[in-house]
């Protein structure tokens, strides 16, 4: 029997799934039969899915033209080139028309049968429902221990109490994220974004697959960029009206360094030291200001590229084309 968690009518009428796709040919039929069937069952004729061509090259682009020409649930939007996952997800929320927005992989590694319980949760109350891979199945010592700890971090820095961050079986309702501007690699971090706009979160262990087909586009260098984004995301949730704030303590903290490196030399001066007599303590000083400063440069080049794109309104892709949607090129 179909779980039906709203009133259907109005923004609710439709569910919009979104599905970035890069490379993913083999596993992009066996995941649209998967979807067919459970959207079908649990909810016949209130269902989309979108999938998002982030500049493919193995064939993933015709085969997606033949599912939307035989299907009219099936949306396409390809892009000109490869612009990155977050630039794909952010497109398929452009394009969704649904009252509730579920992202999922396109790999076959989530389980759509998850689906009715993500919306089913929305039901109670929530704004967003995110999946756990609580039983990943994933390399361990590439994958699954980084992320552990990454999730760790992050939900201590953002205090957004989530066990995996990285999953990206989630349920939206369209408003908490209809406005959301992501860039860079920043999708992983949409309930930090969600929250901050007071949506009301929880989250349910989900299934999860072992990759059949292609291979991993990430690796430990991930970790890395997680850590700057989670910089980036800390600074914008706590200094992006107040910048001041932070600048001003690190003025004030380089002051109070200035004067006790001047009345360090004044004394070693009494002591009959010169104020040449040892290069070290300059160095000292310079070393960390260098530091200091390119981390606020770079948080500094966050803020002029959010509102280089936000004042022009621009996109950070490029649709060469789209197939059952409103808007045929852009």
């Amino acid at each position: 029997m179909a779980l039906v968690p709203f009133e259907w009518t109005g923004r609710f009428l439709m569910i919009s799934l979104t599905v970035p796709v890069f490379n993913e040919k083999d596993a992009l039929q066996p995941l649209f039969e998967k979807v067919h069937r459970v959207m079908s069952r649990e909810f016949p004729g209130r269902w989309e899915i979108i999938f998002v061509n982030d500049g493919s090259h193995d064939g993933s682009a015709d085969l997606l033209d033949g599912l939307a020409h035989a299907h009219p649930e099936v949306k396409v939007v390809h892009f000109r080139r490869n612009f990155g996952q977050t630039a794909a997800m952010m497109a398929g929320f452009d394009f969704a028309g649904g009252g509730i927005i579920i992202p999922l992989d396109g790999d076959g590694q989530n389980d759509p049968e998850d689906i009715p319980r993500l919306v089913a949760k929305l039901g109670e109350g929530f704004d967003v429902c995110s999946g756990w891979r609580k039983d990943r199945q994933d390399n361990a010592l590439q994958r699954n221990i980084p992320s552990i700890f990454a999730n760790k971090l992050i939900s201590t820095v953002s205090g957004v109490r989530l066990h995996d961050f990285g999953c990206s079986l989630k349920a939206y309702r369209a408003e908490v994220i209809k406005g959301v501007r992501l860039y860079g690699e920043m999708h992983r971090f949409l309930p930090i974004y969600a929250k901050w706009h007071g949506a009301r979160i929880t989250e349910i262990p989900v299934n999860h697959h072992a990759r059949t087909t292609g291979h991993s586009k990430y690796g430990l260098e991930r970790v890395l960029k997680v850590l700057m984004d989670l910089m980036t995301v800390r600074f914008l949730d706590r200094y992006m009206l107040k910048p001041m704030y932070l600048f001003g303590f690190w003025g004030f903290l380089f002051f109070m360094a200035a004067f006790g490196f001047g009345a360090w030399a004044v004394y070693m001066r009494f002591l009959g030291y010169f104020f040449t007599g040892t290069p070290l303590p300059m160095m000292a000083v310079f070393s960390f200001m260098t530091g200091v400063i390119c981390v606020l440069m770079g948080l500094l080049a966050e803020m002029t590229t959010r509102t280089f794109h936000e004042s022009q309104n621009k996109d950070i892709y490029l649709v060469r084309e789209t197939r059952n949607l409103p808007r045929a090129t852009t």
